[in-house]
């Protein structure tokens, strides 16, 4: 595997380096703090994705047609190099950007591609990922959540739940069932939902680091249109399916942050003293770091090997799974060290003397939700086995 860049891929990494120091938020790389009040911080994303559209780095691997670059993979990679590099602020459209517009590009109707596609990608609209339900979150074809079609347009009851970005989203990707079907994968379809409409409730969930990601949605009378269904009636399995599968793709895209959180950590045990010598003065925490270094390079190396075979296919494919499976676990083991590796720092929270301002704190907290969200670890290990393996199905479903 060749993991030198042409002269060509060079130049791109350098036109890119050279936007971020003249658009980054003014004094961004100083402090790197996102506003506190969540009002003021949906419109310093949104206008920060708009300042990345302006100049076509929003999306980069659209189309041009579409406001992108047309980027190949090895573009792509240079592209989160660099955006992890400097830390840049989140996009908040990220299901929009990574989901929902490439869905609709694969599967969406002309009308759609030119209704939704420009809002998506200068965050105009926030979009969600209406899926899991309280009784239907692996067993994401138990949704119970109905459209019922009433004259000219559907109404739709339910509840959705772990629902990120609810709170800012103006549209939601939503899976409802529209019929029983002789199987549970029938009688599905998936409705581009306008949020802002009397019949959408959104509720917080507060995660235990403090934060607020995650909404329920109650649906209560909400209405679609038949110009927002993608795909066909009753046939939304195929389309809940190719979304899922970009969504992959762009988890695997998080090894390069696992890469710089790596390095951080590495620092800290440089400059963190105990008993009047560094962390990393101990045997054992050199191990731990060598074990982190070993599966941090074994989840990049897998990933450039899926990139390789997407490469040569022109799609992605469930070896996202591996990716996603990679991430979760290895994003979670590393917080979880270096919590362990700070001794008794490591238990503090908002004291002065907690290191870099609770960062690891917070991270190790939120860590346990990556191997749920987005599909759960044991999902993720039966797609492989199934799918890729070709291994017997689980004998549990």
């Amino acid at each position: 595997m060749d993991f030198s860049y042409t002269a060509q891929e060079e130049q791109f990494r350098q036109e890119l380096r050279t936007w971020l120091e003249e658009n980054l938020p003014e004094g961004w790389l100083a402090s790197q703090q996102l506003p506190s009040e969540e009002a003021e911080l949906g419109q310093f994303l949104r206008k920060w994705q708009k300042t990345l559209a302006d100049s076509r780095w929003a999306a980069i691997a659209w189309p041009e047609k579409h406001g992108g670059r047309n980027a190949t993979l090895m573009e792509e990679i240079i592209y989160h190099q660099e955006m992890v590099r400097v830390k840049a602020p989140p996009l908040v459209n990220y299901v929009g950007l990574h989901m929902v517009g490439p869905t609709l590009m694969q599967i969406g109707t002309p009308e759609q591609q030119e209704k939704y596609i420009p809002k998506i990608l200068t965050g105009e609209e926030v979009w969600c990922q209406g899926y899991s339900e309280p009784n239907a979150g692996s067993d994401l074809a138990a949704v119970q959540t109905t459209a019922v079609k009433k004259g000219d347009k559907w109404v739709i009851n339910g509840q959705k739940i772990w629902t990120s970005f609810a709170h800012f989203a103006d549209r939601c990707f939503l899976v409802a069932r529209t019929s029983k079907g002789e199987k549970k994968h029938h009688g599905i379809t998936c409705f581009l939902l306008d949020m802002n409409q009397p019949g959408v409730e959104v509720r917080p969930i507060i995660q235990m680091n403090g934060e607020h990601d995650f909404n329920e949605v109650y649906l209560t009378d909400a209405v679609a249109y038949d110009s927002e269904i993608i795909g066909q009636v009753d046939d939304g399995w195929r389309v809940t399916i190719a979304l899922l599968m970009h969504e992959r793709t762009g988890i695997g895209a998080q090894v390069f942050s696992l890469e710089q959180q790596f390095a951080e950590l590495v620092n800290v045990a440089q400059t963190v003293t105990e008993d009047d010598q560094p962390l990393i003065a101990k045997p054992e925490v050199r191990k731990r770091l060598l074990d982190l270094y070993m599966n941090q390079r074994g989840s990049l190396l897998n990933y450039y090997r899926n990139l390789t075979k997407q490469l040569k296919v022109g799609h992605p494919g469930v070896e996202g799974s591996m990716d996603k499976l990679f991430v979760s676990e290895m994003t979670k083991k590393l917080f979880s060290e270096a919590i362990s590796i700070q001794g008794h720092a490591g238990m503090l929270w908002e004291e002065d003397a907690v290191q870099d301002q609770g960062y690891w704190q917070k991270n190790y907290l939120y860590s346990f939700g990556q191997t749920i969200g987005g599909g759960t670890s044991e999902i993720q290990k039966n797609t492989i086995a199934e799918r890729i393996l070709g291994l017997p199905k689980d004998v549990g479903r």
